[in-house]
């Protein structure tokens, strides 16, 4: 299996360090403070070191550093030829990351969001241009190690991003209002929690576990002239389903404007 060094050991990096480690896979933690690395080293028995040192020893590299540091720390490894990068930050191209590596270093773009620290992250993986699809397919094997990963070319990882990267917001804004809801309808608030928590886990395992279309789930739950047909009038009088769409436009939009910046 390939050594994999991990540069940039943050909330992120660190969930797909575990993940990786639950896998079997040979990992090593770049770090630039040597107490994080005893840390990093103690808790999931990895070796640590600093990044350029770890990145010597490794296969694949992965960038877990913030996206404005992505250039100068790439450039500052001393990377080799037939070495893969996978950078997890957004708004950096894989262009922009082949600009400061050496020729023959392959890239590979990844968009992971939270739900990776407990293992049921969604990774969405585009391969650069110096990538093969054994390549892209090898990183999108890795990620599984943190739940689930898709595949698409990189003019669709903004498109992309804004559904999966940025939706776990989306839902904990819903949940938050639901909550709020709740109490404003006499529930205490803890129990308020518990509700809206199970449902939305149990509605997203019901759509996963049925394949149906999350219309016809929809469907099933509304009954003509009933209580949820009175509540789902309000929202579609609220355009709701317009403000997910121009919420997700917007989110593409900006991480459009921060690649091109």
């Amino acid at each position: 299996m390939s050594r994999i060094a991990i540069v940039g050991v943050g909330t992120m990096g660190e969930a797909v360090l575990a993940g990786l480690v639950n896998s079997g896979a040979t990992v090593l933690a770049g770090v630039r403070r040597t107490e994080r690395g005893a840390e990093l080293a103690e808790r999931y028995a990895v070796t640590a070191g600093a990044p350029a040192e770890v990145a010597a020893g490794a296969d694949v590299v992965v960038l877990g550093v913030k996206p404005y540091d992505i250039v100068p720390v790439v450039a500052s490894l001393d990377l080799q030829p037939g070495q893969l990068v996978v950078s997890l930050a957004a708004g950096v191209t894989t262009a922009a990351i082949e600009a400061a590596v050496p020729a023959g270093v392959k890239v590979v773009r990844v968009m992971p969001n939270t739900p990776s620290l407990i293992g049921q992250g969604m990774s969405v993986v585009a391969g650069g241009s110096s990538a093969s699809d054994a390549d892209v397919e090898q990183v999108a094997e890795l990620m599984r190690a943190v739940g689930s990963a898709v595949v698409v070319p990189e003019k669709h990882v903004d498109a992309a991003a804004a559904i999966s990267g940025s939706g776990p917001a989306y839902v904990f804004y819903v949940a938050e209002a639901l909550v709020e809801a709740g109490v404003h309808l006499g529930l205490p608030r803890a129990a308020a929690s518990e509700l809206v928590t199970q449902t939305l886990v149990g509605s997203a395992l019901l759509m996963r576990e049925t394949g149906e279309h999350p219309a016809v789930l929809r469907e099933q739950v509304t009954s003509p002239g009933g209580t949820t047909a009175a509540a789902l009038r309000v929202l579609e009088s609220g355009a709701v389903r317009a403000a997910f769409l121009d919420a997700t436009r917007a989110n593409a939009q900006r991480s459009r404007e921060l690649s091109e910046g």
